[in-house]
């Protein structure tokens, strides 16, 4: 986590650190985003800096691990929302939505697909992190509706790909070739309400 309440004054420090990293790196990317630049940036000495953080690799790879978690937690969140199916969904497809369409999202991406050769592992890490704690969200939902009746689906994995595959094309693929702050032309709860309209179609229960 990169900044929360109750953290001790190291923890603290530890997380002004990583948050001026992360802008660096984002801005300046990997190679020009030198640790002494990240220890004025974050109003630490360098001595400081290199106890919490032995190397600048070390630091990127920190940086990333903990902003996966971070970006993907209203995702998460919206396990919390009870409903029928439709409810359900749609909280899901909705912040699924919003969340590839963050420029922090986008700005990750990009930047762990550009030095994916310097730090293939934490670039295989990063994808394979994102793909487990967005898909494992939808899993979730879709075995709990199986198992209300609500859905028929033999592969709750499988079906769940299908539906964020809808959102995908028009969220994260348009950021990564438009530009972090290029926006869907149509309102993404109505993108979100469509996938999940075209979901229900194929695998809800008729009343």
């Amino acid at each position: 986590m990169l900044m929360g309440a109750g953290l001790t004054r190291a923890e603290h420090k530890r997380s002004e650190i990583l948050l001026a990293a992360r802008a660096l790196f984002l801005r300046e990317g990997y190679r020009d985003a030198g640790m002494e630049i990240v220890a004025r940036a974050a109003s630490v000495s360098t001595a400081t800096l290199y106890a919490y953080f032995p190397s600048k690799a070390d630091l990127f790879k920190v940086v990333i691990v903990e902003t996966i978690n971070d970006i993907t937690v209203p995702v998460r969140a919206s396990l919390q929302i009870e409903g029928d199916a439709r409810t359900r969904l749609v909280a899901f497809t909705r912040a699924y939505a919003t969340f590839f369409c963050e420029p922090m999202t986008r700005s990750i991406f990009r930047l762990v697909t550009a030095e994916r050769r310097r730090f293939e592992e934490v670039a295989e890490f990063f994808l394979q992190s994102a793909r487990e704690q967005l898909g494992s969200v939808a899993i979730t939902v879709l075995t709990d509706l199986v198992a209300t009746g609500e859905i028929v689906v033999e592969k709750p994995s499988w079906a769940a790909g299908q539906l964020m595959g809808m959102i995908d094309h028009v969220t994260l693929v348009l950021g990564l070739s438009a530009g972090d702050h290029a926006q869907p032309k149509r309102p993404l709860d109505d993108i979100a309400d469509d996938a999940v309209e075209t979901f229900l179609a194929r695998y809800g229960v008729k009343a």
